[in-house]
């Protein structure tokens, strides 16, 4: 089985996702108590997937990486958003909460075969441009190191020189990166974050982003025709087509993909919090207030989820509802969020609704984590097989 380790790890959606997809955890390395008793609370029931994970809870920046060593497959990591959120105070690399350089750390000390990073879209917006691409440029080149009294626009120009040169040193990553919507992969929810992939120089692998799966092109057919609604029994009289219907090409485009999953598809078979004993389902409880205001209307049944978000100051309600064509509104549960973003049934989560709904705001979709990490492990395999084949030819 191949290793990795897991940094800024959370409540564990972007881990859960790398042990679906075949990887065993060397570290699960995580500061936040409750999202730490996340994990240790489904440790205690024997959860399988994270069972056996070695959890530290840790500030990255003190951690040691001499206590894991050097063989390590993949290192993943969903760094903090907040100093690149759109909704944040836009700090950036000002932001003492900035950990790109903990995970340049880590890629030095651990030298894994691969890595993958995510995080926000607002690491795209143009003010960060530059320093978007000093992060890349420093994951490619690491051991190309900042040195004391240097500042990173200078570090970034001696980078640039050694990536034109044509020189090449010990360690060296080819990085690509993508921003991705999680519902063209199957989540149902509209989440755009970015997604950052690097492989070893001297591994040789050839890699790409995994093809989209999904699209709203095949979700406005799937409705037009009418399967969508009869596979959940709705009547005639209470089909209500979302807003923003594909166009006639879009759906000549998508027929080739699966419909986007929604809400309802998400909630299917989990009782109305408000009506139903709904203890069997972990965190599954009513919560009253739910209100719209400008800005924050809630989540339509009929379409994927908007995007679970954190907030910095207690959740942002009007994100974290869902809007039923009657007009009624409701907070999801813990649990429907946890469905909207593809955690197993089993899986709990530990502290109040606001930190729950906090964990989930900040995860990785489990079921995207698990696309990309299935296609990192399938080009390692081969790239192993590859190296061992060589080996034994060179004898």
């Amino acid at each position: 089985m191949l290793s990795s380790v897991e940094l800024f790890a959370g409540a564990g959606g972007l881990a859960l996702g790398l042990s679906q997809a075949g990887f065993q955890h060397k570290a699960v390395v995580e500061l936040n108590t409750d999202a730490c008793n996340t994990i240790r609370a489904n440790q205690e029931q024997r959860l399988n997937l994270v069972r056996d994970w070695p959890v530290f809870q840790e500030d990255v920046c003190g951690f040691s990486f001499d206590q894991i060593g050097e063989d390590v497959d993949l290192l993943a990591g969903g760094v903090p958003c907040q100093p690149w959120s759109l909704g944040g105070k836009h700090r950036g690399y000002e932001d003492q909460r900035n950990m790109f350089p903990q995970m340049l750390r880590a890629v030095l000390s651990l030298r894994p075969r691969a890595f993958i990073i995510e995080n926000v879209k607002g690491l795209l917006r143009r003010s960060f441009a530059t320093y978007f691409q000093y992060i890349t440029l420093m994951l490619s080149h690491p051991e190309i190191r900042r040195r004391a009294n240097e500042d990173w626009p200078q570090h970034l120009s001696r980078l640039e020189k050694h990536h034109t040169s044509g020189k090449t040193r010990s360690l060296e990553y080819n990085v690509v990166y993508r921003l991705l919507n999680a519902a063209n992969y199957g989540v149902p929810q509209k989440r755009e974050r970015v997604f950052v992939v690097g492989f070893r120089s001297d591994l040789g692998i050839e890699w790409s982003f995994p093809e989209e799966t999904h699209s709203v092109g095949a979700l406005a057919a799937d409705q037009l025709s009418g399967a969508y609604w009869d596979r959940h029994g709705v009547s005639k009289k209470d089909r209500v087509l979302p807003r923003n219907t594909a166009s006639g090409s879009e759906l000549f485009d998508d027929m080739k993909r699966l419909p986007w999953c929604t809400v309802r598809d998400a909630l299917q078979g989990l009782p109305d919090p408000e009506k139903s004993d709904a203890s069997k389902f972990h965190n599954h409880y009513y919560i009253a207030g739910a209100r719209s205001y400008p800005g924050h209307t809630g989540s339509r049944l009929d379409e994927p989820a908007k995007t679970l978000k954190a907030g910095d100051h207690g959740v942002p309600g009007g994100e974290n509802m869902i809007a039923f064509p009657s007009g009624k509104l409701r907070y999801l549960t813990v649990r429907e969020s946890a469905r909207v973003q593809t955690f197993p049934d089993e899986y709990m989560f530990k502290g109040s609704w606001t930190e729950s709904m906090r964990q989930l705001g900040n995860a990785v979709p489990v079921a995207l984590a698990k696309t990309i990490a299935a296609n990192i492990r399938q080009h390692l395999r081969v790239s192993g097989v590859k190296q061992s084949r060589a080996e034994r030819n060179a004898v």
